[in-house]
């Protein structure tokens, strides 16, 4: 049987096209089945994939094939071939089971992060002893550079921040603390709530918001121009020029900012003591001195360089794990912020516990 193709097939002409390739489907009665294209006086993309359709409906009943078609006609019918988009129908799980699913691939998403996060902790031990035995190989520079960005340039939005924080602290507990007559131990609160953990925690999140981000932005940023394969090309290890020497800043310069930060949460918490709570600066000093120990300031002091490190490494493996897209970058700049966050806090509590273990 043979049906003979005629008229423009293009898509100014859609609905006479689609009409015309429904009457050859219903009547189509015996097969083998020639479509004709000897007629047809124009074809598009839209023509094409329409006697493609067609031809793919009816070769359920029997074979089909087109004939008489010029060489562009071929080419068009070649190029736009009907394929069925609609995918394999998957298979119908409950809520419930979906949200186990989702739950294991987390967990399992989790963990190979974590094993990423520890075998390139080995890889960065490893460049650091090589710097150490060839000190040539130090990027002091880099470091300096590093440390300006992180520190010296973080200081302002750092200082504000933990000023505001140490005066609604104040505040807030002054407002409870008056209504048993115990105003004065709101300096107790203050001291040992900033030194211990607000001022380190603080500072972390800020620095992984500020810091992390950016680090995670470069680095991915120069996977995607490829410089990091051409740092390879050149006999140099990208974890010594480019990782070392930011987290060497970072650990360095978070716990400066994490001292300042302190600082200005109490210098907070001190005028609005002395605003809402009437103590002056001199008994606020003095009940400071006496309610806060050295071990309080060197709890915060030492979990300080652990969130550098965390910030750092996660910071890093983010960017390079940046694909050759910006959407990719976005992604991972935004992963790199979250997941160092939610580590800081994680961190903030297992020394906690520890501490609190070994009554320090």
């Amino acid at each position: 049987m043979t049906a003979r193709l005629a008229g423009p097939w293009t898509a100014p002409h859609a609905q006479k096209v689609e009409a015309l390739a429904g009457e050859i489907a219903d009547g189509a009665e015996s097969f083998p089945l020639i479509l004709d294209l000897t007629g047809v006086e124009r074809l598009d993309t839209l023509g094409a994939w329409t006697l493609n359709r067609t031809r793919h409906e009816l070769s359920a009943r029997g074979q089909v094939d087109f004939a008489n078609a010029s060489p562009e006609q071929k080419i068009l019918l070649d190029e736009a071939a009907y394929r069925d988009f609609r995918g394999e129908p998957k298979p119908r799980h409950s809520r419930f089971v979906d949200f186990l699913v989702d739950v294991g691939q987390s967990v399992a998403g989790a963990g190979k992060d974590m094993v990423g996060g520890v075998g390139f902790l080995g890889e960065l031990v490893a460049a650091m002893i090589r710097v150490i035995l060839h000190p040539r190989r130090f990027r002091g520079t880099a470091v300096i550079n590093q440390l300006e960005q992180i520190a010296y340039r973080g200081v302002p939005i750092i200082v504000l921040i933990s000023f505001l924080v140490g005066c609604i602290v104040s505040q807030q507990g002054i407002f409870q603390l008056v209504k048993f007559g115990a105003t004065p131990f709101v300096i107790d609160l203050i001291g040992i709530l900033v030194l211990r953990e607000l001022g380190v925690l603080l500072t972390s999140i800020m620095v992984a918001g500020r810091s992390g981000s950016a680090f995670t932005a470069e680095i991915g940023s120069m996977k995607m121009r490829e410089e990091i394969d051409a740092l390879r090309v050149m006999g140099l290890d990208p974890i010594e020029v480019l990782i070392v020497p930011r987290i060497m800043a970072l650990v360095i310069g978070l716990p400066l900012l994490a001292f300042i930060a302190s600082i200005a949460a109490l210098v907070g918490g001190g005028l609005t003591t002395w605003v809402y709570g009437d103590i002056s600066p001199d008994i606020f000093l003095n009940r400071l001195r006496a309610a806060v120990g050295m071990n309080t300031f060197l709890v915060g002091m030492i979990k300080a360089p652990f969130m550098a490190l965390v910030i750092g490494i996660i910071a890093t493996l983010e960017g390079l794990a940046v694909e050759g897209s910006a959407e990719s970058l976005g992604r991972h700049v935004t992963s790199s912020v979250v997941k160092a966050i939610f580590m800081v806090i994680v961190l903030d509590g297992l020394f906690a516990m520890f501490f609190a273990a070994i009554n320090y």
